[in-house]
């Protein structure tokens, strides 16, 4: 990953501590890039930044008729496992005549703390449905029962993911160059920090649109807007800095320093990747550029949180700060 950009600043007293590189892509309606740090043709894994275009084929096709706004939300989250992710997960597989045991994402302990801790007083183990990806895959599940296709939804030649990926080439406008295999067990597709930005620009500029995709996609990002509870949780970036736009702005994370947002009254999209993977870096920065391009009061505690700190020590004491360089300037 060459040429990466300082992105943002650690600082602890008067000395610089720390300095996280990485690559940020602003890009218009059209996929021209209106501003870039770091080198846009940096080759990424969006990670779960990405869920809204998987999801987009299940939402494209038809398959979505009828379903809520939530779960339309709940398809693109990343969420903490709260008892309001893992109830409507189970609700959603008893709709479709399933249950727990046909997720393909894995068992993992909520990071929601009030969950996690009823689990351990009740002497229970997570489930699946607490998985952060388990919306997800309830969507894949809902596609793949639609498709009429088998169980075994994850594996990259299933029509699932091969519908998957072929939305996601069209709209980064690439051709992936390889993939992994994500956390929750689906494939990730590769592509261009451009690429990324360039499909969350054609989710900010649906609403202009009136084609089935670009109809699915903007009731997607619409749903993350309006529910950002289900699109993370309580105390994380994205359902914070969402409630602090008034709705207007849907942002999504993904491991490894990765975030995107869809601004839809300026229809841009923008997509940054911090080259060592740090959360706390990807944080500031989109939250410097949402700050930058106005959609964000930088002075709101939320953004502040993330975009300055302060860093306290055991004692809360403040003894050190974030800065956003050069994204503030």
């Amino acid at each position: 990953m060459a040429n990466p950009e300082n992105l943002v600043e650690i600082w602890r007293g008067d000395l610089l501590e720390s300095i996280h590189a990485g690559h940020a892509v602003v890009c218009g309606p059209d996929g021209d890039i209106r501003e870039s740090w770091g080198d846009p043709t940096a080759i990424i894994y969006p990670r779960s930044s990405c869920k809204m275009i998987q999801a987009l084929p299940w939402a494209e096709s038809g398959a979505a008729a009828g379903y809520s706004e939530t779960h339309l939300a709940f398809a693109c989250a990343s969420h903490n496992g709260a008892a309001i992710h893992a109830d409507l997960a189970t609700r959603w597989l008893a709709d479709l005549g399933l249950s727990d045991k046909d997720l393909r994402c894995g068992p993992q302990w909520p990071a929601d703390l009030p969950e996690r801790n009823t689990l351990i007083k009740s002497d229970s183990s997570p489930c699946q449905v607490h998985n952060n990806c388990s919306g997800k895959h309830c969507g894949f599940l809902a596609y793949s029962q639609y498709l009429g296709a088998g169980p075994e939804y994850v594996e990259v030649d299933h029509p699932v993911q091969v519908a998957a990926k072929i939305a996601f080439e069209e709209v980064t406008g690439e051709t992936s160059p390889t993939f992994g295999i994500d956390g929750c067990s689906a494939p990730n597709h590769a592509c261009s920090v451009h690429g990324l930005a360039r499909a969350m620009a054609f989710y900010a500029s649906a609403h202009t649109r009136t084609d089935a995709r670009s109809t699915a996609a903007s009731s997607l990002a619409q749903a993350m807007m309006a529910h950002p509870e289900y699109v993370a949780g309580e105390t994380r970036a994205c359902t914070e800095l969402m409630r602090a736009m008034d709705h207007k702005v849907a942002i999504k994370t993904g491991a490894e320093g990765v975030f995107v947002a869809i601004i839809p009254e300026q229809q841009i999209g923008i997509a940054l990747k911090i080259a060592d993977g740090a959360t706390r870096a990807s944080e500031a920065a989109l939250t410097a550029l949402l700050v930058r391009y106005g959609v964000l009061d930088g002075n709101h505690p939320a953004a502040r949180e993330r975009m300055f700190g302060p860093i306290t020590n055991r004692r809360d004491l403040v003894v050190g700060e974030i800065h956003t360089t050069p994204l503030s300037r």
